[in-house]
């Protein structure tokens, strides 16, 4: 993620863009560019991710704080599937959670365990879980921001 590839801004548009249409919350200050928006958003203090609509579905995106927390690198992120971001035993929790969220379109204040590259566990608690719609209004993923998580 760097100014060469513009922090995907496209990318981070349509993050922005569904999280304010299902939760009406914006992520971005108003009035930023496109890629002033990435950059902020690249930068949080919060963590957000996506994954793509695959079977087993592929991270798409991380801000440098999921990167930092789930311990991945840009390369390594690109080719995980987001079901390693929580343990086996968990695994079956966090599917029920996605599903719901594709019947609701989001949902606020999801709390679970997940786990690092190299196995550490955290809570992450207050979490909004959302589906991600591409321009045409087509499924493109899921996404997940929460700002609180606590190692375990």
């Amino acid at each position: 993620m760097t100014p060469p590839n513009d922090f995907l801004s496209h990318h981070v548009a349509m993050l922005c863009r569904c999280h304010e249409r299902w939760t009406g919350r914006s992520l971005i200050e108003p009035g930023l560019s496109r890629l002033q928006a990435a950059r902020h958003v690249y930068t949080a203090p919060y963590a957000l991710l996506s994954h793509d609509t695959r079977p087993d579905p592929v991270f798409t995106y991380a801000n440098q704080t999921a990167l930092t927390l789930f311990e991945l690198d840009w390369p390594t992120l690109l080719t995980l599937p987001s079901r390693f971001s929580a343990e086996p035993i968990n695994q079956a929790e966090r599917q029920r959670l996605l599903d719901q969220v594709s019947g609701k379109g989001y949902i606020d204040h999801y709390r679970g365990i997940r786990i690092s590259r190299t196995g550490k566990r955290f809570w992450i608690e207050n979490a909004t879980v959302w589906n991600l719609l591409d321009d045409q209004g087509n499924p493109a993923g899921q996404a997940a921001l929460f700002d609180r998580w606590q190692f375990i």
